[in-house]
């Protein structure tokens, strides 16, 4: 039923089909969003929990994992997908892979997202409901700005970053890669926010953050460092930072 079903929704000829690789609630809120705009026809998901495969996501199938993508493609003419995964380093990561496979990766941007005519994206950026993204911002790669949040003028957000609903990010702010902006937290203009760093729920960053370095609290104080990435678990290794 699945491959009717699959065959039959890549056929429409109006909009390019794709699928979305992630099933949790990232996923969901994707879907919503391609929905919302129709820029393109989704055929399902593909997610790594076997015990979702032939499963339904808000009406949509999962089709199998991200290994099964080839055989899926083959089969259903896709070319396109969005990587809907919160783990900044698993999506960055699968990205690359989907990209070296043949997939042209999408945006997802939410009609009520409100981005300058100057701004500019990258490839694989999902923008959720009500962002604001200002003046000469430049979004990398495989970057999420979750719903809510505020980017302002001649900001860079650098790849597989991921900035948290709600959250504020000054002008002329740096957030580099793999970085990763806690719900309502604020970062003042001028600032640099390095490589997977991580700021807490709530933070207001009032002075430069060093790579791989967690700060919390207002104002924002570092609690931790973590080791530098070797695997698609970032942050799982840390050690304590003393004054």
């Amino acid at each position: 039923m699945i491959d009717h079903q699959l065959q039959s929704a890549a056929e429409n000829p109006r909009r390019p089909s794709c699928v979305i690789v992630g099933a949790g609630g990232h996923g969901r809120v994707v879907l919503d969003i391609l929905e919302n705009t129709r820029t393109c026809n989704v055929i399902g998901f593909v997610d790594s929990n076997p015990q979702l495969r032939g499963t339904r996501i808000d009406g949509k199938p999962v089709l199998g994992g991200p290994d099964d993508l080839p055989a899926i493609r083959n089969r259903s003419g896709v070319r396109h997908a969005v990587i809907a995964i919160g783990n900044n380093g698993v999506r960055r990561d699968l990205a690359s892979r989907l990209e070296a496979t043949g997939f042209t990766l999408l945006n997802a941007v939410h009609p009520s997202a409100n981005i300058a005519r100057n701004a500019s994206l990258g490839r694989n950026v999902v923008i959720a409901a009500g962002v604001h993204v200002c003046c000469h911002v430049q979004i990398g790669d495989s970057t999420i700005l979750n719903t809510g949040c505020i980017v302002d003028h001649e900001s860079m957000i650098g790849t597989a970053t991921h900035v948290c609903p709600g959250a504020r990010i000054a002008g002329r702010v740096i957030i580099e890669s793999g970085a990763f902006v806690g719900i309502g937290a604020t970062v003042i203009q001028n600032l640099r926010v390095g490589c997977e760093a991580v700021i807490g729920a709530g933070a207001v960053v009032i002075r430069d953050v060093d790579p791989m370095t967690t700060v919390v609290g207002v104002p924002a104080r570092p609690v931790f460092k973590s080791a530098p990435a070797r695997d698609l678990e970032p942050y799982l290794t840390a050690e304590p930072v003393h004054a």
